[in-house]
């Protein structure tokens, strides 16, 4: 059994197409936010870092199963690469802190504004990270998407690579012979929220017609 995967939600951003930050934004009467750090702890992440900026993001409501970190990234203009960075670094420091708990060997990364991505598709990076991946990616249809396993050995590199809105794009095309490729494509989709006309397709192709805002 390898070590420890942990979480992180990256959340940061203002929202300039939608109109306000996205992680605030309500899907079935839960914030992105939330739906993310719930995605991410039922896929079997353990500890949750919830990356934010432009809004302060409120999780303290959530029960003690679905505790999540938030790590505050003051860059969060420059682009979703200064995200990425602030928590593998976040995630780096916890692992050294006196009342540290089992070291975290990896990381799945995933985005606030993909609700319909499932938990699953988080389970099966995990399993993918156990029996030996070192990078870790969920493809749809074949496509690689989100979210996407950085084992922790590689997170200087990634760190290195992150700059603008890139995350671990930069990174994932220098080394594409670290690629494994998880097949998630049964498990939801990774459709973007960034205007209101996105919330409003994803909401009304859900069963019920769930309420959004």
């Amino acid at each position: 059994m390898r070590s420890t995967v942990a979480g992180v939600l990256l959340a940061a951003g203002q929202g300039s197409r939608f109109g306000r930050p996205k992680a605030l934004v309500e899907l079935d009467g839960r914030t992105l936010a939330e739906r993310g750090v719930t995605m991410l702890r039922a896929g079997g992440a353990d500890p949750i870092l919830v990356v934010t900026g432009a809004a302060q993001v409120d999780l303290s409501h959530l029960g003690p199963d679905h505790q999540a970190r938030t790590v505050y990234n003051g860059e969060w203009r420059t682009g979703m690469g200064s995200s990425l960075r602030a928590a593998l670094r976040a995630l780096t420091e916890l692992g050294a802190g006196q009342d540290a708990g089992p070291e975290v060997g990896a990381a799945v990364v995933a985005l606030a504004d993909q609700p319909l991505v499932g938990a699953e598709a988080v389970g099966r990076l995990i399993a993918a990270y156990q029996s030996g991946a070192d990078v870790a990616v969920a493809a749809y249809g074949g496509k690689p998407r989100n979210p996407v396993l950085l084992a922790r050995e590689y997170w200087p590199e990634v760190i290195a690579a992150a700059t603008g809105d890139q995350g671990a794009r930069a990174f994932l095309h220098a080394r594409p012979e670290l690629v494994t490729l998880v097949e998630c494509g049964d498990t939801g989709r990774p459709d973007d929220i960034d205007t209101p006309a996105d919330l409003e397709r994803i909401a009304v192709s859900r069963p019920g017609r769930p309420r959004c805002g």
